[in-house]
């Protein structure tokens, strides 16, 4: 019984149930990055490109030229997608970028707070009057 205790306490803790919050909260918060990046901003990055899918830029290793990717696939080709590596690298600058605005809106929030809190003691103040409060009582 000891074990199941020990387990229950453990998964009780402060960490692992702010832990579990912060998961759950980035699944939602990826999705709306996802929907963001896919139905806001690329297709804003596929009218400055041109309207290229990158996705469909590919490199087929047997010397063949392709109509397509889903026709190189067909072919049982060998290729190399590049197109995703680049689709992927524009994906991680967007959700990068998407993330830096919201933790900057965030840390203004912060700074809000603080300069509203009223200002206490420094801890070297409080510790002076520890001190004194010290000094009185053995005296």
């Amino acid at each position: 019984m000891g074990f199941l205790k020990d387990f229950k306490s453990f998964l009780m803790k402060g960490d692992i149930v702010s832990l579990a919050t912060a998961v759950v909260i980035g699944g939602a918060f990826n999705l709306v990055v996802n929907s963001a990046v896919n139905d806001i901003l690329m297709p804003i990055v596929g009218v400055l490109t041109g309207g290229t899918d990158f996705t469909q830029k590919f490199i087929a290793l047997d010397g063949n030229s392709y109509e397509s990717l889903a026709a190189a696939q067909e072919a049982d080709a060998a290729v190399i997608t590049y197109g995703n590596l680049i689709q992927a690298i524009i994906n991680f600058i967007i959700v990068g970028l998407f993330i830096y605005v919201f933790l900057k809106a965030y840390e203004r929030t912060k700074k809000k707070e603080e300069a509203a809190a009223p200002a206490g003691p420094s801890q070297t103040d409080l510790l002076m009057e520890i001190r004194d409060e010290l000094k009185k009582q053995n005296k």
